[in-house]
């Protein structure tokens, strides 16, 4: 990044940064928190976007998928991130079935993750079902990023969290799925799980810029769990997925640790404790 584009663009990343950071050819960073905590740390190292994602289904409530998320889970995610936050642009998603009835009860839920959490945005999945959608949300003033390849809250219908688009017929609907996005008025769009030539086509072919994650280097940017990507969790090894940390080890070490000192008397020690 240069320095000439970092002291151009404004303290508080918005929307509109983001496009702009697309048209100068500048990678977007963005990375999920469901936490105060969290939130904090990763926006003072400065992170652009946090992602409040329905994946606290799995990593902080323990399920295996995103589905069980409710509104009012995600709410109080998005509301304890935002309280963290300073610069980063906030998104949240819209979790499983908050969306999908109809565009009225869409647009009631988008409000609410926006008024009650007072997040910048919202994320919801899908192509030409969620355009009409899409629509109503923007128009009302809220914006949305778009989420298309391998979307998890459709995993029971796909039954696997294979790489998607892989077909000809499959990767050609994601292309016109893209543009009829951009179209509705989404500002981004996030492309998981599909192949990097595919998404390199995606992003040359919209105005909007494309954050992947396991879509290739071509997106115009990158997300990834934080969980993950400090090596918080062990289990999760995707090949995309690149750790930065290894948190578990360090953590585990520290528990271990500090059970030892109090055994042993350790602690506290004199200058631990009051006269």
């Amino acid at each position: 990044m240069s320095t000439e584009q970092s002291s151009s663009r404004p303290k508080k990343v918005t929307t509109q940064t983001v496009v702009e950071m697309k048209e100068q050819g500048e990678k977007i960073s963005m990375l999920t928190a469901y936490d105060f905590t969290m939130a904090r740390i990763i926006d003072q190292a400065g992170i652009e976007v946090i992602l409040v994602g329905d994946s606290a289904s799995n990593v902080m409530a323990g399920h295996e998928t995103t589905v069980p998320m409710t509104m009012e889970q995600m709410i109080y995610h998005a509301s304890c991130v935002v309280r963290g936050v300073d610069k980063a642009l906030v998104i949240a998603d819209l979790p499983f079935m908050s969306y999908q009835v109809t565009a009225n009860e869409a647009l009631t839920n988008a409000g609410r993750m926006m008024k009650e959490a007072g997040v910048h945005g919202v994320k919801l999945e899908g192509g030409r079902f969620v355009v009409d959608t899409v629509e109503k949300i923007v128009n009302a003033g809220i914006p949305v990023m778009g989420h298309l390849g391998l979307t998890p809250q459709s995993i029971y219908q796909f039954g696997t969290y294979k790489v998607r688009a892989k077909e000809d017929a499959e990767a050609e609907q994601l292309v016109e799925d893209a543009k009829a996005l951009e179209e509705a008025g989404c500002f981004s769009l996030v492309l998981e799980k599909i192949p990097a030539e595919l998404a390199a086509r995606v992003t040359e072919s919209i105005s909007i810029p494309t954050i992947g994650i396991g879509a290739g280097e071509e997106c115009d940017g990158q997300v990834l769990v934080t969980h993950d990507m400090l090596g918080l969790n062990k289990e999760f090894n995707p090949r995309f997925l690149r750790r930065y940390a290894d948190m578990h080890s360090t953590m585990t070490k520290a528990v271990q640790q500090f059970i030892t000192d109090i055994k042993s008397g350790d602690f506290p020690n004199e200058n631990e404790q009051y006269d």
